[in-house]
């Protein structure tokens, strides 16, 4: 992209760019030149650069094109000025903060509880209880019968009573998608979804060889006429919803909609999974579209969003006994077992109450992280109010792929919406994490840098 060039006089700087017809606006073809020649070694940190007029004089273009690249070059840290001395490429920067991370759904640190002490706990009455021997041996897939007892406590508030044969333990929620996939649908089968859906669906059903249909969805989700017409066409094998502060449009499914599509489930004979994981963070959620139709819909609750991803434990509700032993012989295929140790100290949280005091914590944080979003990007906020993301429309003038890129060279990440597509349809949209930084006053600061770049034009 760049070349050194013999010039007569060797006091003047020697470094001069190629510049494409088509490469796009100039100053950043030049600033682009200038990172490419820093990375591969022909400009090292000292050298210095031509002086803007000779520059433009050298490349015929006028002097505000070679402004701007310079100013952009030293917006990524690669120039510093040395004022009548000149323009000189800078010393590598040594980054003392991490990136600002609204990319990663994950519950933010409640406050006023001590996590430290609470895994101590939890672990010291776990190894006080428990044969250390089985805790660090095989087990059956499926979980414990304690397991099963917490799992059928921690979807009590979901469906009431249940009987906890009915619920199955896995090694989180991603191991029990793909192993209804695998117990479900056949190579080569249809798996409908919502135009943005959970990325970690497209990765499994890709895996297995299974084709992925989106369906139109309004405000309310998943459009229910549309929905049939998709299963008479193509005989799908499976439907995915995540109903509730869906990921990542945030839009959780009202309970009218949510009847529809359980009647519809039926009349097609068509099963669902319900991936559920942000219901219990929910301010009144409604009743789970497994409420509708029970026989139809495979119900999946993980403790990674409402706990910590720590807990790599998800509990699946599966009425039927031999619908069961097909998902547990798909799940042993890859899965053999929660990790014994990781089960035993959900179980002990969730059944002496631990869990639920870490849950309202997290929830009373995530609401009041929401609140600092809709105060930031006022305007821009669609959220629910609670969960752990935020759906982001940008203005026309912005791309998510580009603004994800120009927010990365900021230092913030961000989720663009092509991560989310399942169909070949666009929007411009982001998502943002609000749990993944632990201070608030640095995702403060984060959003408030977002807000600032959504507010400039790229």
């Amino acid at each position: 992209m760049s070349q050194l060039k013999n010039i007569q006089d060797e006091s003047l700087p020697i470094w001069s760019p190629r510049l494409a017809v088509h490469g796009g606006p100039r100053f950043l073809q030049i600033a682009d030149a200038l990172q490419a020649a820093v990375a591969e070694g022909s400009l090292k940190p000292g050298d210095r650069l031509p002086p803007q007029r000779l520059l433009a004089a050298q490349l015929d273009v006028d002097l505000t094109t070679i402004t701007r690249a310079y100013d952009e070059a030293r917006r990524r840290n690669l120039l510093e000025g040395r004022g009548a001395r000149g323009t000189y490429v800078a010393a590598p920067k040594i980054e003392l903060t991490s990136v600002l991370d609204l990319s990663m759904n994950t519950p933010p640190p409640p406050d006023g509880v001590d996590f430290d002490d609470m895994l101590k706990q939890g672990l010291s009455q776990v190894l006080m209880r428990a044969d250390n021997e089985l805790l660090m041996t095989y087990h059956l897939a499926g979980g414990s019968d304690s397991d099963r007892e917490a799992g059928a406590k921690w979807l009590g508030p979901m469906f009431g009573h249940l009987d906890s044969r009915q619920v199955v333990v896995c090694p989180g929620a991603q191991a029990a998608i793909a192993a209804l996939i695998l117990a479900l649908t056949e190579p080569g089968d249809v798996i409908l979804a919502e135009p943005m859906s959970y990325p970690g669906l497209r990765a499994a059903a890709t895996q297995f060889g299974r084709r992925i249909i989106a369906v139109e969805a309004d405000r309310h989700g998943m459009v229910p006429g549309m929905l049939e017409e998709a299963c008479r066409q193509h005989k799908p094998g499976l439907v995915y919803l995540n109903p509730t502060l869906q990921n990542p449009t945030a839009i959780t499914i009202p309970e009218r909609r949510r009847k529809e599509l359980a009647s519809i489930a039926k009349r097609c004979n068509v099963r669902i999974v319900e991936d559920d994981p942000y219901w219990l963070l929910a301010d009144a959620p409604p009743p789970p579209i497994a409420t509708f139709a029970p026989e139809q819909v495979y119900y999946i609750s993980t403790l990674s969003k409402c706990l910590t991803p720590g807990l790599r434990v998800a509990f699946v509700l599966i009425r039927a006994p031999h619908e069961r032993e097909r998902f547990l012989a798909a799940l042993r295929s890859f899965a053999l077992m929660v990790a014994p140790l990781t089960a035993a100290l959900a179980t002990q949280w969730i059944l002496d109450g631990s869990a639920d005091g870490l849950m309202e914590g997290v929830r009373s944080e995530a609401r009041l992280r929401h609140w600092m979003a809709q105060d930031i990007l006022a305007g821009r906020y669609r959220g629910a109010g609670d969960g752990l993301h935020v759906w982001l429309e940008l203005p026309a003038y912005w791309n998510s792929s580009q603004l994800a890129r120009a927010a990365d060279s900021e230092g913030i990440a961000v989720t663009p919406a092509e991560a989310f597509a399942t169909g070949s349809g666009s929007v411009n949209a982001i998502r943002i994490s609000l749990g993944s930084i632990k201070d608030r006053g640095r995702l403060q600061a984060g959003l408030q840098r977002l807000s600032h770049l959504l507010a400039r034009r790229p």
